[in-house]
């Protein structure tokens, strides 16, 4: 092999680890920065409603973005899989629902949105608490067939921070900035779904 082969693999080989590194890094950074604690599964009137408790601060950047009045959007994930011997696990449901922390400058209040849910907050702290408690989210439907109690099936919860719906410039200097990168693991836990509730007979 000539020297100009092996610097031009050289140059290759080097070229190919750097982009190893870019591709892990967003990953990287924000691995593990939320801690998901006693996520739990239970039936309710509409099906199986989920519960857990996220473990996290907002970093000081993210706070001072969020209190000059830029929107931070929360996004937690859940997904239930059945386990397959002969190919790949079988998704039977998968969730999203998005969290929206907002500051009013004009009522100094902190405003965190769910859905068609409001809550107003005189301090940053107080609106973190409530986001903090996942409670009696349904993410299982009542008339979800693919579902059967009794059965073995994986569950799994994330939260993160949307990134793609902050404003243009703070999404550029978002990429690959710890500062900006905030989110969960996958936590997986073994779902042992009792039976749904049934409806309250008529009197």
């Amino acid at each position: 092999m000539d020297s100009s082969t092996a610097c031009s693999k050289s140059v290759l080989d080097h070229l190919r680890r750097w982009l190893a590194l870019l591709v892990f890094v967003p990953v990287l950074a924000w691995a593990a920065e939320i801690d998901i604690t006693e996520p739990q599964l239970t039936p309710s009137d509409d099906g199986y409603v989920l519960s857990a408790d996220f473990k996290f601060e907002l970093t000081p950047r993210l706070e001072e973005a969020v209190t000059k009045g830029v929107v931070l959007y929360f996004v937690a994930d859940f997904e239930l899989t059945k386990g397959r011997w002969y190919w790949l696990d079988e998704k039977l449901v998968s969730r999203s629902q998005t969290y929206r922390l907002s500051y009013h400058a004009l009522t100094r209040q902190y405003r965190l949105t769910t859905g068609g849910l409001h809550q107003s907050f005189p301090t940053l702290s107080e609106a973190m608490q409530v986001l903090s408690r996942l409670r009696n989210w349904t993410v299982i439907d009542k008339a979800d067939k693919s579902v059967r109690p009794g059965e073995a099936y994986e569950a799994s919860l994330r939260l993160r921070l949307d990134i793609a719906q902050l404003p243009r410039p703070f999404q550029i200097s978002a990429l690959g900035n710890k500062d900006w990168s905030l989110g969960s693991d996958w936590k997986m836990w073994p779902a042992n779904l009792l039976p749904a509730v049934p409806p309250a007979e008529a009197k």
